[in-house]
C-alpha cells in the first residue's frame, strides 16, 4: 500500500514527486516485468518472439466506465483485461501485450485503485499476458466517475489460420460456451436501483483460455464475444455482413435461474444482455458435436450448448419457440443497461 495519502489528489497526475510515487509503489510493483521496469516511454518488443508464433499481428482497443467499478465476480480492472484478451482471442490471435490508461477521479481511494490494479495483474496472469506500458492522468472530482480504464491489446495470430465471418456458410452450427446475460444482471443487482437480490457473478472472464485449445480442432469458421447488444448483437451483425440467415432455438438457450427470473420481471431479453466471459462460435455442422463435447472440457465452458445454425432460407436472424412458431430478432435499437462495461 502507497505510504502517502489514503485518496488520489491531481498532484498524483502532475508528473511530479507523488506520480512517481504512485508510478513505483502501486503500478511497477503489482504489474512487475522487464518492459514496463525499463520506465522507457515505449514497450519495446522484441519481434522474434512475436514472428515464432505467427505471421499477422492483431491490434484492438477498448475503454471502461462501468459502473459500479466493483461487482460480483470481477471489478473495472479485471473487466479491462477480460475485454482485450478477448477481442483478439476471438480473432484468433493469441494475445500477447497489453498497454493501459487510467483516467482517475480527484477523491478516489487509493485502496480502491490498489484492488483494481491487483485484479488486473492477476487476471493478465491468468491469461498469459503482460501489460508493458501505461499512462496515468488525474482529473478534478467530478470531472470523471471515480475511474475509467483504456486497455490496448496486441496478438498473434498463428499460421495459416483463418477464421472470420466470410468463413461462415448455411449448415453452420451455433454456439455458445455457457449461461447468458449473467455480466448484466450481475451488474444490475449491484447497483440496488431495483431492490433486485441474489447471487447471481459477472462471467467476466479471459476467453483465450478456451478459443485458444478450441482453434487446434477442425471446424471452427468464426468467433466473436457477445458483450454489449449480446448474442443478439452479434448475430444481427454477422447476418448483414454474409447475408446468411440464422435461427436460434430458444429452447436451447442456456440461462441462470436468476437471469430468466430478473428478464421476466423487468422485460428484458437475454439475448440482447451484456456477456464477458461468453462467445458466440459458429462451427462446421458435421464437427459442432464433437467440438462441443471438446469445449466442455476447457475453462468457463460447463454449460456451452449448441443454439442454433446459419441457413440460407430465410433473411436476418429468428429466434424459434418450443412450439415451433418464429419471431424476427432484430438489431439492438438501444441501450437495455447502460454503462454495463
Amino acid at each position: 500500500m502507497i505510504k502517502m495519502l489514503n485518496l488520489i489528489t491531481l498532484e498524483h497526475g502532475s508528473g511530479g514527486k507523488k506520480m512517481q510515487s504512485l508510478i513505483h509503489e502501486l503500478f511497477l510493483r503489482h504489474f512487475d516485468n522487464e518492459q514496463l521496469n525499463s520506465q522507457e516511454d515505449q514497450a519495446r518488443i522484441p519481434f522474434d518472439t512475436l514472428i515464432a508464433q505467427g505471421d499477422r499481428l492483431a491490434f484492438t482497443t477498448d475503454s471502461f466506465v462501468i459502473d459500479p467499478i466493483f461487482f460480483p465476480g470481477g471489478n473495472i480492472g479485471k473487466l479491462a483485461v477480460c475485454g482485450t484478451v478477448n477481442d483478439l482471442a476471438v480473432g484468433g490471435a493469441i494475445p500477447k501485450y497489453l498497454s493501459v490508461g487510467f483516467i482517475l477521479e480527484e477523491g478516489l481511494p487509493i485502496q480502491d485503485l490498489e484492488q483494481i490494479v491487483i485484479a488486473m495483474a492477476q487476471t493478465a496472469k491468468e491469461a498469459g499476458v503482460t501489460i508493458v506500458t501505461g499512462d496515468t492522468k488525474v482529473v478534478a472530482k467530478g470531472a470523471c466517475d471515480k475511474i475509467f480504464i483504456n486497455t490496448s491489446g496486441i496478438g498473434v495470430i498463428p499460421k495459416p489460420l483463418q477464421i472470420g465471418a466470410r468463413q461462415i456458410k448455411a449448415g453452420d452450427k451455433i454456439i455458445v460456451n455457457g449461461t447468458l446475460g449473467d455480466h448484466a444482471v450481475a451488474i444490475l443487482q449491484a447497483r440496488n436501483e431495483l431492490a433486485l437480490s441474489g447471487s447471481i457473478k459477472s462471467d467476466c472472464a479471459p476467453l483465450n483460455l478456451l478459443t485458444q485449445p478450441l482453434l487446434a480442432q477442425p471446424g471452427v469458421h468464426a468467433m466473436r464475444d457477445a458483450t454489449r447488444g449480446g448474442v443478439a448483437a452479434v448475430c444481427n451483425e454477422i447476418a448483414d455482413m454474409t447475408k446468411l440467415g440464422m435461427l436460434i432455438k430458444e429452447t436451447a438457450l442456456p440461462l441462470h435461474p436468476e437471469v430468466t427470473a430478473v428478464s421476466e420481471i423487468l422485460g428484458l431479453d437475454p439475448l440482447l444482455m451484456a456477456n464477458e466471459g461468453k462467445a458466440v462460435i459458429f462451427v462446421e455442422s458435421a464437427e459442432a458435436d464433437a467440438l462441443l463435447a471438446h469445449l466442455r472440457t476447457l475453462p468457463y465452458s460447463d454449460n456451452a450448448a449448441i443454439i442454433g445454425e446459419v441457413v440460407d432460407s430465410v433473411e436476418g436472424v429468428f429466434i424459434e419457440s418450443l412450439y415451433g412458431a418464429r419471431k424476427k430478432l432484430l438489431m439492438p435499437t438501444g441501450e437495455q443497461l447502460p454503462r454495463i462495461c
